[in-house]
């Protein structure tokens, strides 16, 4: 082993476990005193302020943060408290009063803290986190004023230690027990040099000859770093041992010095914790004492003994700040946050924790190109903003006949409401939706009803509270400084948000390839989507946005190298979808290698629908207008990234003809279903973004663009028969897709999709299917351009047409659209597990009032599209009444008196 000397600044550290920018005159204020608070911007966001500095501030009363708030509006400058500029950086807000007069504070109350934030003028710029600043009872109180707490110091370093007590009394200070000053009076100071390394305590007492008051401060002087070969096999972040014990590895090139702290430790810095230096590796091996088997622990890193910082490979943490926002339910049992212990996010880790009992062990994972994905946001899929929301409504998931769900990011991202697309801990799962194991019960759930689980993956940029901006920063403290190992200081593209990673340096490569790793082997997901992977590249294109887009073989490479490295880690069918959008030569590369590629086609699609046939043509939605070798194409018409269609169709429709009102909300709603019959009969994998199947007409920018958007189940959408109808259309395309890839991702096609009128052909083996919409706001006479004479089955109405001339021509309604086979298609064959035995016959279908069965049954059950049971018959009868029912699709299941089980679509009138 090496040693090396610590290369520590002569002056002490401003490390400590919480410390204050703020102080108080006198240092032990009662609820009864006159106060004054000292602010020393230096190391805030406040530092070289130029203009007026104000108060936020309550009190705690009867334990009760934040009560009595001065001025409740945050950013209300009209009566909150003003400090006064007394020098560079320093400021004094005098009350003048007492502090109950100054807070208004009810006789009787007890208050035990100031609550505290500093901000500028326009509250831009503010400390954090909160300051809460003792408050003490009345009678003889004491009080260490220097050092703070956790201070680190050098050896032979000395200090001056000073204490106050709030009467004159018999004062003394101890160092680790040992008398260092006594004195007869209100404060004491006494210089101390500290001879060794280790921790030492520093005490206080006063007595007054009737009370004794004390405090107390733990210092620490390191040792020597030592240099040591970490053990073999271990990965960033926590490595439990066979044997129990547990070794934390920190990759931190070109630090020097690193010290690990935590529960285990009290949260105070001992030498015994000081991590062992192997190159740009730091690691420490604790033994299983320190442990306890289900438990959890909570740790840190001190790094060059000035950057306090969580594991960046975290799997979760704990955060101060926004835990508390986290709705209730959503964690059950969630640790506290060591408050007054620490500060900044902290690291949580299970030990030994027992494994998941997973139900699903061999998922077969649908085939890329008959994938439909619905991507879903799970803050705005519920109220509840929960994992446990979606599991209680996975029948509407299931019964919308998707193949794939694709979930917004759900990693450790800042606050605890966003897109997710701000993150901080790409490796964490963020508890805002719930726990690792109710994230595991519903990918177990989804991959039981025959569902892959995609996750939406943010490597392009990590933002300002990431322990890999934290640990090499800018002046600022919130951006990448230059000599950062993972990030840019400076974007390399245009549309950078955050703060750009370089994925040309081996270290965010070990990154990426470890955190992607963990959730697809702890989570069992099936793949990802990475987003703004276009901007994968140190290629500098500044703000040059078609520069950006132009072929980057560095990008293809680098990208190239974490598809290696999935597939030789995992089975070679784990998606990999890319939201690259570039320009068409690289896309190609990467899709003939094995990517995905999203298929932006919101413009075309939102034209069609609008009724103009400018930009209407959307046959970029199939892979061969791209030159792809495969269906690697995921095509759709809306993302989370645009306006709703439906919206536009609402606000901007073509209004030419005033007996097809496009912007009234029945004929918006059709001219969807036309949308959903023309993209999902294009062959090739598909994309439905959460709700376009309720014709969701929001818009993006209400409350933010990333803003929470209202829920439909709560307002009134998934009950409107409109839509439901809507959602009824879209769930049979899909399910005819995914039941019968062999014709409807057929590669022997005819694509007529310019224009308003689009005509789709598909020769399958077994059937052909032709497909016509109109999308003009006059009816149109269309040749559907049939491939054979005979019958032919109209798949929407039930109906059948005798074909004697295959050029023959039909009337397609404004908005309207029909899908023709050469045989009888049925989707609802497996609802509920339910076998169609197409023994029972239901008619007349479409039916307006009421219906008959071709056979005596047991029970008659009527299912809406969503999967709620709206009605039940017991017994047979002559008819059944479906008069009070909304027009729309239902599903009719049936039991004979064989005990046979059949499940009929029925359209209601």
């Amino acid at each position: 082993m090496n040693h090396r000397l610590l290369l520590i600044a002569l002056l002490m550290f401003a490390f400590a476990k919480a410390q204050s920018p703020v102080t108080t005159v006198p240092a032990t204020p009662t609820q009864e005193s006159s106060v004054k608070l000292v602010f020393n911007a230096v190391g805030t966001e406040l530092e070289n302020e130029t203009g007026q500095i104000y108060a936020y501030t309550g009190v705690n009363i009867n334990g009760e943060r934040w009560q009595n708030i001065k001025v409740p509006a945050f950013d209300e400058n009209n009566g909150a408290p003003l400090f006064v500029r007394t020098g560079t950086n320093s400021y004094e807000l005098d009350f003048g009063m007492s502090i109950e007069q100054f807070y208004n504070v009810q006789p009787g109350d007890v208050v035990s803290e100031i609550c505290l934030v500093v901000r500028n003028s326009d509250a831009t710029k503010q400390t954090r986190p909160d300051i809460f600043l003792p408050v003490f009872l009345p009678g003889l109180n004491a009080v260490i004023t220097a050092p703070e707490n956790n201070s680190i110091y050098q050896v032979n370093e000395t200090l001056t230690i000073t204490a106050e007590s709030s009467q004159s009394a018999d004062l003394q200070l101890t160092v680790n027990d040992i008398s260092i000053a006594t004195a007869n009076a209100s404060t004491i100071s006494e210089p101390y040099t500290f001879s060794s390394s280790g921790n030492y305590v520093i005490g206080f007492t006063a007595d007054n000859g009737n009370q004794v008051a004390s405090d107390n401060r733990t210092v620490f002087v390191p040792g020597e770093t030592v240099d040591a070969t970490r053990p073999a096999g271990l990965k960033n972040g926590v490595n439990e041992n066979p044997d129990g014990s547990v070794t934390f590895l920190l990759a931190a090139p070109g630090k020097t010095d690193v010290n690990l702290l935590g529960s285990f430790t009290s949260w105070n810095l001992e030498t015994e914790y000081q991590m062992f230096k192997d190159g740009n590796y730091f690691w420490i091996t604790l033994p299983a004492s320190e442990f306890t088997a289900g438990d959890y622990f909570s740790y840190q890193y001190l790094v060059n003994f000035e950057t306090k910082i969580a594991d960046p490979f975290s799997t979760l943490i704990l955060d101060a700040q926004n835990d508390q926002f986290i709705k209730p339910g959503n964690f059950p049992n969630l640790p506290a946050y060591p408050t007054s212990q620490t500060t900044g996010d902290v690291t949580l880790h299970k030990y030994k924790e027992d494994p998941y009992n997973w139900t699903v062990n061999n998922f077969e994972r649908p085939n890329n190109e008959n994938l439909v994905i619905y991507e879903l946001l799970v803050r705005d899929f519920s109220e509840e903003d929960s994992f446990q929301a979606i599991i209680d409504r996975i029948d509407y998931i299931v019964n919308l006949g998707v193949n794939a769900v694709e979930f917004l990011p759900l990693n450790e991202f800042e606050g605890t409401d966003s897109w997710g697309y701000n993150p901080k801990f790409h490796g964490a799962l963020d508890k805002a939706y719930g726990t690792p194991d109710k994230f595991k019960e519903l990918v177990d759930l989804l991959h039981s009803k025959g569902i892959a689980v995609i996750v939406d993956i943010v490597y392009n940029h990590a933002f300002g509270q990431s322990p890999l901006v934290q640990m090499w920063p800018d002046d600022s403290g919130f951006n990448a400084g230059p000599d950062n190992p993972y990030l840019n200081q400076t974007p390399r593209h245009p549309f950078n948000v955050g703060t750009d990673f370089n994925h040309e340096s081996p270290w965010t490569k070990e990154y990426t390839k470890q955190t992607m790793q963990y959730f697809l082997d702890e989570f069992r997901i099936d793949g990802f989507r990475f987003d703004l992977s276009k901007g994968f590249t140190q290629t500098n294109t500044g703000n040059n946005v078609g520069a950006w887009g132009q072929y980057d073989q560095s990008r293809v490479n680098i990208l190239s190298e974490y598809r290696d490295f999935i597939l030789a880690n995992n089975d070679d069918d784990v998606y990999l979808i890319l939201e690259h959008l570039s320009d068409n030569p690289e896309e190609k590369a990467l899709a003939d290698i094995g990517f995905m590629l999203w298929g932006k086609m919101s413009t075309e699609y939102k034209q069609s629908s609008l009724g103009f046939s400018s930009n209407a043509n959307v046959f970029r939605s199939y892979y061969t207008s791209r030159n792809y070798n495969d269906q690697h194409l995921v095509a759709y018409s809306e993302s989370h990234d645009e306006q709703r269609i439906m919206y536009e169709t609402l606000q901007f429709g073509n209004t030419s003809n005033s007996a097809h009102q496009t912007r009234s909300l029945p004929v918006a709603l059709d001219r969807q279903e036309a949308i959903a019959t023309i993209l999902y009969t294009i062959p090739g994998p598909k994309m439905l973004w959460q709700f376009g199947e309720l014709g969701y007409d929001i818009p993006i920018d209400q409350n933010g663009r990333t803003g929470r958007k209202p829920v439909p189940f709560t307002n009134g959408y998934a009950t409107d028969a409109d839509r439901l109808d809507l959602y009824g259309v879209t769930s049979e395309l899909i399910k005819l897709k995914t039941k019968y890839p062999e014709t409807f991702n057929n590669t022997d096609n005819d694509l007529d999709v310019n224009g308003l009128v689009k005509r789709i052909t598909l020769n399958g083996p077994n059937f052909d299917v032709v497909v016509v919409a109109n999308f003009d706001v006059t009816s149109k006479s269309v040749a559907p351009r049939y491939t054979q004479t005979g019958t032919w089955y109209e798949y929407f109405t039930n109906t059948t047409t005798n074909v004697t001339d295959q050029n023959s021509l039909i009337t397609v309604e404004p908005g309207g659209y029909k899908l023709y086979s050469t045989q009888p298609l049925n989707t609802t064959a497996s609802l509920n597990g339910i076998t169609q035995v197409n023994s029972i016959q239901l008619y007349p279908n479409p039916a307006s009032s009421s219906f008959q069965l071709s056979e005596a049954v047991n029970q008659v059950e009527v299912y809406n599209m969503t999967g709620q049971r709206v009605k039940v018959f017991e017994g047979s009868a002559s008819s059944y009444d479906i008069s009070d029912l909304a027009s729309g699709m239902y599903i009719i299941e049936t039991e004979n008196a064989e005990n046979n089980r059949s499940s009929i679509k029925l359209l209601k009138k």
